[in-house]
C-alpha cells in the first residue's frame, strides 16, 4: 500500500471568546499544531487497524495452537497481520498473493535449507532463488515480500528438516482464513468514513488552491498562479490512495454481512468521488492554461477569477452533503451554474448578429481555459447527484451552448 498523505490543515486561529482548550491550541505554533491534526487523521483512519491486527493475530494462534497441534504457530499470526495490512486494498487478490507467496517461500526453504544447513549465505540463497520464482510467476510487490520473508523465517527459525511443508502450508492458510475473516466479518472497516478520511487530503489542499488562483489570476501574479497549479499537481499520489480506499471499501460492502446495507449509498459516494476527481484534472487544465495565458500577457478578466472561487466553494458545499449537517446538493448545484455565468461574462457575450464575428474578451489560452472549466464544472455537477445527460444538458443552457448547437 502507498503511503497516505497527511490532510491539509488550516492554521487560523480561533475567534475570540472560545473555551481554555481553544485558547490553548491557538497557542500552540503552527508545526506543533499540524503534527497533531495530521496524527489525530491517521489515527482515526489507521486506529481500527490496530484492533483488527490484535484480534486477528490471537486468533490465528488460537487456532494454529488448539486445532492444528502447533505448539509454536509462527507463519498463522504472521499471515494473519499481513492479511489486515493490506485492508486499504483489494484483500482478496492480496491473500491470494501472500498465501502464494508463503507457498513459495516454503518450497524452496525446504528444498534448499536441508542441503545446505543453516548460515548467513544460505539464508541470502533461499531468499534469492525465492523471489526469482515469484518474479518469473509475474507476482506483484505483496507476493514477492512473501516470498522472501516466509524464505526467511524458515532459514532461520526452522531446523532444516524435510517434509514440513504442507504443515507450515496449513498454518499459514489458516492465518490468511483468521486476517480475512476478521477485516470482512468480524471486525470490518466503516467504508464510507474510510473513504471521507482519505478524501480530506484531496479535497482540502485542492480547495484552497483554487481559491488562491482566483486571488492570484485578480493580482496577476504569475508566480502564484503557478505555485497553485503546483499544489493541483501534486494531488496524484493523494488521489492513488483515495481510488485505493475506494476499492477496499466496495470490496466491504460486497462481502462483509454487517456493511450490506451500505451498498447503494456507497456507490453514490463512489460515483461522486469519481467525478470529483475528473473535475480537479479538469481544474488542473484551467490552471494550467491560465497562467501560460498571464505568461503571455493575455486579458483575463475579473468574472473569470471569480468563477474558480465560486467553483471552489462549490467543492467545499459538496463536502458537506455527506458529513452529519447535511447540505443541500441544490446549493452546490447553484454556486456551479452561477459560476459558469461568470465564465461567459468573462469570455463576451454573442454579438447579436449571428453573422457577424464573436467579440471575445479572452485569449487563446483563455479561450482553451474556458472550456476545460465548463468539463469540470459538468464532473461537479455529476458528483451532485444529477446524471450525465441532466449535467450536460445544463452547462449548455447555462452557457448558451443550446442556440449555437
Amino acid at each position: 500500500m502507498p503511503a497516505k498523505q497527511e490532510p491539509a490543515v488550516d492554521d487560523d486561529p480561533p475567534p475570540h471568546g472560545v473555551s481554555r482548550a481553544g485558547r490553548t491550541w491557538a497557542s500552540l505554533p503552527n508545526p506543533v499544531r499540524h503534527g497533531l491534526r495530521s496524527r489525530a487523521w491517521r489515527f482515526r483512519l489507521y486506529g481500527l487497524l490496530a484492533v483488527q491486527a490484535g484480534v486477528a493475530a490471537t486468533i490465528a494462534w488460537f487456532v494454529g495452537a488448539q486445532f492444528l497441534d502447533n505448539p509454536s504457530p509462527v507463519l498463522a499470526p504472521t499471515t494473519a497481520v499481513g492479511i489486515v495490512a493490506a485492508s486499504m486494498g483489494t484483500r482478496l487478490r492480496r491473500t491470494i498473493e501472500l498465501l502464494v507467496g508463503v507457498v513459495l517461500g516454503l518450497a524452496v526453504g525446504d528444498a534448499v535449507m536441508p542441503l545446505f544447513g543453516i548460515g548467513p549465505w544460505q539464508t541470502g540463497l533461499v531468499v534469492v532463488l525465492a523471489i526469482i520464482v515469484a518474479i518469473l510467476l509475474k507476482g506483484g510487490g505483496s507476493l514477492l515480500t512473501q516470498a522472501g520473508g516466509t524464505a526467511v523465517l524458515i532459514a532461520t527459525l526452522e531446523p532444516p528438516v524435510r517434509d514440513l511443508s504442507v504443515p507450515r502450508f496449513v498454518d499459514a492458510a489458516v492465518g490468511g482464513l483468521v486476517g480475512l475473516a476478521v477485516g470482512l466479518l468480524v471486525v470490518p472497516i466503516h467504508p464510507q468514513r474510510t473513504v471521507q478520511r482519505l478524501a480530506e487530503p484531496v479535497l482540502d489542499p485542492a480547495i484552497a488552491a483554487l481559491h488562491s488562483l482566483g486571488g492570484a489570476l485578480r493580482r496577476r501574479d504569475l508566480d502564484t498562479t503557478e505555485q497553485s497549479l503546483t499544489g493541483l499537481r501534486i494531488l496524484g499520489s493523494r488521489v492513488t490512495a483515495l481510488d485505493e480506499g475506494v476499492e477496499a471499501a466496495q470490496e466491504v460492502v460486497r462481502l462483509a454481512p454487517l456493511r450490506w446495507h451500505q451498498r447503494r449509498l456507497l456507490a453514490r459516494y463512489t460515483r461522486a468521488v469519481k467525478h470529483l476527481e475528473r473535475s480537479l484534472y479538469g481544474c488542473r487544465a484551467v490552471a494550467r492554461r491560465l497562467a501560460k495565458a498571464l505568461r503571455e500577457d493575455e486579458p483575463i478578466p475579473e468574472e473569470f477569477a471569480a468563477a474558480i472561487e465560486l467553483l471552489a466553494t462549490s467543492m467545499h458545499t459538496l463536502r458537506r452533503t455527506t458529513t452529519p449537517e447535511r447540505a443541500d446538493p441544490r446549493e452546490a448545484r447553484q454556486q456551479i451554474l452561477t459560476a459558469l455565468k461568470l465564465v461567459e461574462e468573462a469570455q463576451g457575450q454573442p454579438a447579436p448578429d449571428p453573422t457577424r464575428p464573436h467579440a471575445h474578451r479572452l485569449g487563446y489560452s483563455g479561450m482553451i481555459a474556458a472550456g476545460e472549466f465548463r468539463t469540470a464544472a459538468q464532473d461537479l455537477l455529476i458528483a451532485s447527484g444529477l446524471d450525465t445527460d441532466e449535467a450536460a444538458a445544463l452547462v449548455r443552457q447555462t452557457s448558451g451552448r443550446d442556440e449555437w448547437d
